[in-house]
């Protein structure tokens, strides 16, 4: 993984001092919720600057703060966001209601998994951003994949897992069979014959899959 000095050197250089921003980070500090650091953010609300993207399909909404972020960042998307978790579902709709993006950003409760039908209806999706239960990721990826546009790209978060899915020999019992499910998706994705994934060493690891027909097609018009 990255060195901590970096680590920190970063983070500071990617302070954000918008006071909503930093109630979100509070909340989710004091309440446990996993969300993303600042590096990963960071290269998330880039990713979207660079694609900019009209719809987009969130796999794990959490209390709503990267789904806000990306809704900031690109006021012209809309997001449809999936959370299963009752308390989370709340306290995500209650942070897009006091940010005034309820118009911007569709908050589904229930399991991604059983939401098939009613996500398509909005789809395509020119982004998915899976961050969400981590041994199903190729579930989701499978499920969601056939929603994305003609030029989109998916995002899965959290795919190096703390460093884990390199040695995941020196830790809990629980925490090695999730470390040897994602390490499964990451071997499974990067093989993946029909997207070329790259995983970046930011945050808490991010892969960027790439649908290979549609960098054939952009290569042909260039």
């Amino acid at each position: 993984m990255i060195d901590p000095n970096i680590i920190s050197y970063l983070e500071k250089l990617n302070q954000n001092k918008e006071t909503w921003v930093k109630e979100l980070e509070e909340e989710a500090e004091q309440h446990a919720v996993p969300v993303m650091d600042k590096v990963g953010i960071a290269f998330l609300l880039q990713m979207i600057r660079i694609k900019r993207p009209s719809k987009i399909l969130e796999i794990g909404t959490a209390i709503g703060y990267s789904s806000l972020r990306m809704a900031d960042t690109y006021k012209e998307t809309s997001i449809v966001t999936i959370e299963r978790d009752p308390e989370m579902y709340e306290r995500a709709s209650r942070n897009i209601v006091k940010n005034q993006k309820e118009a911007q950003i569709d908050v589904l409760f229930g399991d991604a998994l059983q939401l098939e039908e009613q996500v398509s209806q909005k789809a395509p999706y020119d982004m998915i951003f899976i961050d969400a239960a981590k041994g199903q990721y190729q579930k989701f990826f499978m499920m969601y994949e056939k929603m994305l546009s003609q030029n989109g790209i998916i995002i899965t978060d959290n795919v190096l897992f703390r460093g884990l899915v390199a040695n995941h020999t020196e830790t809990t019992k629980r925490m090695q069979k999730l470390a040897q499910k994602i390490d499964r998706y990451n071997q499974w994705l990067v093989s993946h014959n029909r997207y070329h994934t790259t995983i970046i060493p930011v945050g808490d690891g991010v892969a960027i899959s790439v649908p290979i027909e549609h960098e054939e097609v952009s290569s042909k018009n260039e």
